[in-house]
């Protein structure tokens, strides 16, 4: 009798499914039990992060008595898009685009200023070893478990000391600063091998040139990992711009709707949820342009090289 005919059935199905993927072994192949249950599990959690979505983009084609008088999760009875849209863009003088403007110059700055630093300090981290370097460590991981929050407002006082409330720096020099950045950092800078970096060294390569020429190349999947967390999370930032920034002329995206939503004299439903839908666009768009760096990021760090 040969070894196929001994096989039962669900170890047959996985030696089938090894045929189709000739290297992975027929040991390690889900079965068809396991596939279906994680198929359902994924449709399940794309339904829950996608409805939101959905419903939003619903909401910004109605007009105002649709909204509440046609089902929530599909059109009204007339298309109100682009009338909804233009109504955004030119109300209260065309703040919209001034507040996006600003997000984007927030999130693109901290993003770009934060990964350089988070990198510089992973690779410091990961890659020397100096006094202090343990309690500088427990510092980020504090830094990590501390709520945002909790410092907005030491920094009001300093920042006002400075004299730099009200200016885009209030906003952009905190956002540079991330604990979370700089952990993943360590941990993506940890794969980069020694041998590389000895033989730059022995080539009389600065280690400032070894970090932008190899280090940062090397780890160009985690460079943009680290910006996109830098960037969201400025992007979303909310308490910071509320206490540092006065006016309506340098608030972000966020901010500013929440100005519109709180007007008394008339009712502004329909010009937040466009704008809402607007500011999500580019966040979108960055993630979609991005994702074949950010996919491998977030795995390059799970096993060192």
């Amino acid at each position: 009798m040969s070894s196929t005919t001994l096989l039962t059935l669900p170890a047959r199905r996985r030696a089938r499914a090894a045929d189709d993927e000739p290297n992975v072994p027929a040991s390690m192949q889900p079965s068809a039990g396991t596939r279906t249950i994680t198929m359902v599990v994924l449709i399940a959690a794309a339904l829950y992060f996608l409805l939101p979505l959905w419903w939003l983009f619903v909401q910004t084609t109605k007009t105002r008595p649709d909204m509440v008088n046609t089902p929530s999760l599909w059109f009204g009875s007339e298309l109100n898009l682009w009338e909804n849209i233009r109504s955004v863009l030119t109300y209260d003088g065309g703040h919209f685009t001034q507040w996006l403007g600003y997000s984007l110059l927030y999130a693109g700055a901290a993003a770009v200023v934060g990964t350089v630093v988070s990198m510089a300090c992973g690779y410091a981290f990961a890659k020397f070893r100096f006094r202090g370097r343990r309690y500088l460590l427990v510092v980020i991981m504090a830094g990590m478990l501390l709520p945002a929050a909790l410092l907005t407002i030491p920094l009001f006082f300093v920042f006002s000391a400075l004299g730099i409330v009200n200016t885009v720096w209030a906003i952009i020099i905190p956002s540079c600063v991330s604990p979370f950045g700089v952990f993943l950092s360590i941990i993506y800078c940890q794969t980069v091998p020694d041998e590389l970096i000895e033989a730059a060294r022995l080539d009389g390569a600065s280690e400032v040139r070894i970090f932008f020429t190899i280090v940062l190349r090397l780890l160009s999947p985690a460079v943009v990992t680290v910006a996109l967390f830098i960037y969201i999370g400025t992007w979303n930032e909310f308490l910071l711009p509320m206490v540092m920034l006065r006016g309506k002329d340098m608030l972000p995206v966020t901010l500013g709707l929440y100005t519109w939503q709180n007007y008394d004299t008339e009712m502004l439903t329909l010009q937040v949820l466009t704008g809402s839908m607007l500011s999500v666009i580019p966040v979108i768009v960055l993630f979609l342009a991005l994702q074949r760096y950010w996919r491998a990021g977030l795995t390059q760090g799970a096993v060192k090289a």
